[in-house]
């Protein structure tokens, strides 16, 4: 079989020949065909398969109700007393509520986690989970915030929950591999779905991870999560990937997911990047504490931009969506009308 990575590219120099690259801000002229356990090859775009070629350039559908041809941040709110950033600080309604309202005024989404799915965590119960975020999605829509509302869930009781309550899309790190009734779920109430890929539970995760090639790896599993999404009842142009950076991967694996980002697009969905303070950045950019870890996760965040991921999960908003005006001021014409 064989796959082929896009060589995104944002220069102002661009080749008469270049294609756009999901309807975004990257273009491409050339793309690296790769062969397991055999040498690549470059080859101009023009020469790849057309419906790769297809896949590679058809702009994205709207997601959550929002375009796709410029990047979009995913704040995210964890409620949880335990998560492995943010040590509980939003652990009531009243600070959640308050937190979710000022990442919204720089996150096109908001995304609301009720269960640590940090490397050793073990399984919340579900009504736990409910009690944690039905809530805060009720006061935030309550207080009037009308934007998309993420439920960070691998249960289809607590997205439904969360749905009733004014959740619009569900995230779900197992990429409905889970619980069986979430698929389904998502299907009946037709709203948008992130597939994240993920190795193992998060209590075991990262108990010496292996692959035969983590990036090719991913690709196919996602794939295959696509195939059983759509045989649910899950129309694609609902669906977002994400290749689970931190989920059952060594750093090793997560740079080279990032590096490689761009083969994703060979799916043809759009790409969500959640690499924002994972312990990765805290090994290679030697800080310690998860809060330390801002600048690192800007520069994954932008480097995820250059391989077009279009939606950014980050806990540092405002950090990224400096970054994120400066880099497009830098990279596209996107300047005029940014968030």
């Amino acid at each position: 079989m064989e796959y082929f990575r896009p060589i995104a590219m944002t220069d102002q120099a661009r080749p008469a020949n270049a294609l756009t690259l999901a309807g975004g801000w990257c273009w491409f002229d050339r793309v690296e065909v790769i062969v397991r356990g055999g040498p690549s090859r470059i080859i101009e775009a023009g020469d790849c398969p057309v419906d790769v070629l297809h896949r590679l350039t058809a702009p994205r559908p709207d997601f959550a109700g929002l375009s796709l041809d410029r990047p979009r941040l995913m704040g995210i709110l964890n409620v949880t007393p335990d998560s492995f950033s943010d040590g509980g600080r939003f652990a009531t309604t009243e600070a959640a509520a308050r937190q979710g309202r000022q990442l919204a005024k720089l996150a096109e989404i908001v995304d609301i986690g009720g269960e640590s799915t940090r490397p050793g965590a073990q399984e919340v119960p579900v009504a736990d989970e409910i009690a944690r975020t039905v809530p805060v999605i009720e006061a935030l829509r309550a207080g009037g915030m009308p934007g998309p509302i993420s439920i960070d869930t691998r249960k289809a009781m607590v997205a439904a929950a969360a749905l009733r309550a004014g959740a619009t899309l569900v995230n779900d790190v197992s990429g409905l591999e889970f619980d069986p009734a979430m698929g389904p779920l998502v299907a009946q109430e037709g709203v948008p779905v992130v597939l994240m890929h993920a190795k193992g539970l998060p209590a075991t995760m990262q108990d010496d991870p292996r692959y035969g090639d983590v990036v090719l790896d991913v690709y196919d599993d996602l794939a295959r999560r696509l195939t059983l999404a759509e045989a649910a009842g899950i129309d694609r142009a609902r669906i977002a990937i994400d290749p689970g950076i931190g989920f059952g991967k060594s750093a090793d694996h997560n740079l080279a997911l990032i590096r490689d980002l761009s083969l994703l697009h060979g799916l043809g969905c759009p790409i969500l990047l959640g690499a924002s303070r994972k312990r990765f950045i805290g090994s290679i950019g030697r800080a310690e504490a998860a809060t330390a870890r801002m600048p690192g996760s800007v520069a994954v965040a932008l480097a995820g931009l250059a391989q077009g991921a279009q939606i950014l999960r980050v806990h540092d908003a405002v950090e990224t969506r400096q970054a994120l005006r400066l880099w497009q001021a830098l990279n596209t014409d996107q300047l005029e009308g940014m968030a």
